[in-house]
C-alpha cells in the first residue's frame, strides 16, 4: 500500500540502517527520460527529498505541481504512466487533464405538459391493449382459411428480454488495412499508410546515414505476420532492406510524451514483430530513454560520431563484411 513519502522515508532509514537510505542522483538516470516530471516535482512539497532519491518503482505518494499550478498527489508509477493517446502537455496532470476534455452537457428532461400527458396516457393504453390480443393459434378463422400457426421457438425468442442471447457477445475484431501490398512476411516496400516523418532532426540523421550507405532508399514499411494497430506492417523511421535492419530515433518530444510510459511498451511490441520477421531492430535513443534492446543506442544527440557508433553496430549484427560492402 502507498504512504506518505515521510513515513516512507522513516522506514527506508530504518531497514538499511542509514540517515540517507538513497544518495541524491542514485535515481538520476531512471527519471532523466521524464524531464516533465522533474519539472513538476519540488523536493520542498516532499519533505526536502530530491526526485533522484526516490526509485521510480517506490510504492510512495508524492505531491506534484504542474506549470498550471495544481497541486495533486500521485505514486511515481502512477505519474510515469500518465501519457497515453492523448499529445498535449496536460496529459501529465490530472486536473490539465479534465479542463482539456471538458464534460458532456446533457440537457435536462422536458417538463410534461398535460396535453403530452394525455397522449403518453393514450400511447401506454393502446400499447397494453396490443398486449392483451389473444394468441393467432386461438383466433377464430377469418372466412375459412386459418391463420399461420409460429414456429416452435418464436415465442421463445419473443419471451427472452433482448440482449440475452445464446453465450457472450464477442468482442468485434479490429479491421485490418487492405492497403498492405501482398508480399512476404520480412519484405520491405513502400507504404501507402506510412506517416510522413515530420521531424527536421529524423530528417538530418535520414541523410547522414544513407549518405554513408549504398543501400536502396525510399523504403518505409515492413510485412509483419500479426497486426499492429489495424495494419500487417509496420514503419520503422529507417529501413535498410539489403541489411534487414530497422532503425529508429527515439526522443520524448515537445512534452516529454513520446516513448515513455504505455508508448514504451508499444516500442518493445514494434520490436517482437519485426524479430519475428526475421529483422534486427536498433533504436537510437535520446533524451535519457533508456536501452530497449541489445542493439539500442543511448546518445545525446545523434550527429557524426553517433553515425560511425550506428555503423559498429550494423557491423556486429550482420558481420563487418557485409556491412562495408555497402559503404559509401
Amino acid at each position: 500500500m502507498a504512504e506518505r513519502v515521510q513515513a516512507w522515508w522513516a522506514r527506508r532509514q530504518f531497514s538499511r540502517g542509514l540517515d540517507v537510505p538513497y544518495a541524491v542522483g542514485s535515481y538520476r538516470e531512471a527519471w532523466a527520460a521524464y524531464p516533465m516530471l522533474v519539472r513538476q516535482y519540488h523536493p520542498e512539497l516532499n519533505a526536502g527529498i530530491v526526485l533522484s532519491q526516490i526509485p521510480p518503482a517506490a510504492d510512495v505518494l508524492l505531491l506534484w505541481q504542474c506549470e498550471a499550478g495544481h497541486l495533486f498527489v500521485a505514486t511515481p508509477t502512477e505519474q510515469r504512466s500518465r501519457p497515453g493517446q492523448v499529445r498535449r502537455r496536460s496529459a501529465w496532470c490530472p486536473e490539465c487533464a479534465q479542463s482539456a476534455r471538458p464534460p458532456r452537457i446533457v440537457a435536462p428532461p422536458l417538463i410534461e405538459t398535460p396535453v403530452a400527458a394525455r397522449e403518453a396516457e393514450a400511447a401506454r393504453e393502446e400499447e397494453a391493449a396490443r398486449e392483451n390480443v389473444p394468441p393467432r393459434e386461438n383466433v377464430p378463422p377469418r372466412d375459412g382459411i386459418p391463420y399461420p400457426r409460429a414456429s416452435p421457438g418464436a415465442s421463445a425468442r419473443a419471451a427472452a428480454p433482448r440482449g440475452t442471447s445464446r453465450g457472450r457477445r464477442s468482442r468485434a475484431a479490429r479491421p485490418v488495412c487492405e492497403k498492405t501490398p501482398a508480399v512476404a512476411v520480412g519484405e520491405a516496400f513502400v507504404s501507402a499508410c506510412a506517416p510522413r516523418p515530420a521531424s527536421a532532426a529524423e530528417a538530418r540523421v535520414r541523410a547522414d546515414l544513407f549518405a554513408r550507405l549504398a543501400v536502396t532508399p525510399g523504403m518505409n514499411a515492413v510485412r509483419v505476420g500479426r497486426p499492429f494497430f489495424g495494419h500487417v506492417e509496420v514503419w520503422p523511421d529507417f529501413v535498410l532492406p539489403e541489411l534487414r535492419i530497422a532503425i529508429e530515433y527515439d526522443t520524448t518530444g515537445r512534452h516529454g510524451l513520446e516513448h515513455v510510459g504505455p508508448r514504451e511498451d508499444v516500442d518493445r511490441r514494434k520490436d517482437r514483430l519485426l524479430r519475428e520477421a526475421g529483422w534486427e531492430v536498433v533504436r537510437l535513443r535520446t533524451g535519457g530513454l533508456a536501452p530497449l534492446g541489445p542493439y539500442d543506442l543511448q546518445l545525446k544527440t545523434v550527429g557524426r560520431s553517433g553515425i560511425l557508433r550506428l555503423l559498429d553496430v550494423l557491423r556486429e549484427i550482420r558481420g563487418e563484411l557485409f556491412v562495408d560492402a555497402y559503404l559509401v
